[in-house]
């Protein structure tokens, strides 16, 4: 207990941005989306945020999403699982990592770091053989919005796909963005959050439907070093490198101009 409250003096601070508070409880990832928010622990356990606290899914995954594609994850087989009528159900493929804030879409990457897809009509159809679509590249991360959808490579090199669409989730072509990023998350909103191999957090200031890919990378003054970022509904979500859940409010004024 003293801790943990040692823990949440360290975390409970108001800095030129954000105003963060300890959340109880250990993850491994987590993500929200769609006014949800959603965890794994390093067990496998599944977590879903409910009334300002943890509540247990059942099922076991080591990466889990939420968003307009509704809840999705992949467990440490690489098996993908969606829940459907309350239950996991288990679709066709392979991903370690797999995004579903894509306007109805799903996009991953295996184990192999090759991207994947499934447009609009795959996603919401209650099949469970997926018409994947191979992205021609690399990455080891990537996620999607309503802007379209950026990743990240072995290299911690940052890219971003054009002319992605419900039904065209394919995309285009990649642009490399500047910077280094070992992972990037994009909020509903098209909002951009990422986290350096340092443990500091970075949102990409700028987007907008002429520019896409923004303009510049602003260093957010976070206490301490993460792993993990995820934002939606004026909430930044952090994962400290010991797992320790980090909630951030972030400022409407701030929020407004992400887009």
């Amino acid at each position: 207990m003293l801790l943990y409250i040692s823990l949440a003096l360290l975390y409970t601070a108001v800095t030129a941005d954000l105003q963060c508070t300890l959340i109880p409880g250990t993850l491994t990832q987590l993500d929200a989306g769609s006014g949800q928010v959603y965890g794994v622990n390093a067990e496998g356990g599944i977590f879903h945020w409910v009334d300002e606290e943890w509540v247990q899914v059942p099922g076991g995954l080591i990466h889990v999403t939420v968003g307009p594609a509704g809840v999705w994850g992949v467990n440490a087989a690489n098996y993908i699982y969606k829940i459907q009528d309350n239950t996991w159900v288990q679709v066709s493929g392979l991903l370690k990592q797999i995004d579903a804030g894509g306007e109805q879409f799903i996009a991953g990457v295996n184990s192999g770091d090759a991207i994947y897809c499934v447009d609009q009509a795959g996603t919401t159809s209650r099949e469970t053989g997926l018409p994947w679509i191979n992205i021609a590249g690399g990455l080891k991360y990537y996620s999607c919005g309503p802007i379209g959808c950026w990743g990240v490579n072995s290299a911690n090199q940052i890219f971003y796909r054009y002319s992605v669409s419900p039904t065209e989730c394919q995309g285009s072509q990649w642009t490399e963005v500047e910077g280094s990023l070992t992972m990037i998350e994009v909020g509903i909103d098209g909002s951009v959050y990422g986290v350096a191999a340092d443990g500091k957090v970075f949102r990409r200031d700028g987007i907008c439907p002429n520019t896409p890919t923004g303009t510049t990378w602003t260093q957010l003054d976070t206490c301490g070093s993460f792993k993990h970022v995820s934002y939606d509904s004026g909430y930044l979500w952090l994962i400290t490198l010991k797992g320790q859940i980090v909630r951030c409010a972030v400022p409407e004024s701030t929020a407004a101009n992400l887009l």
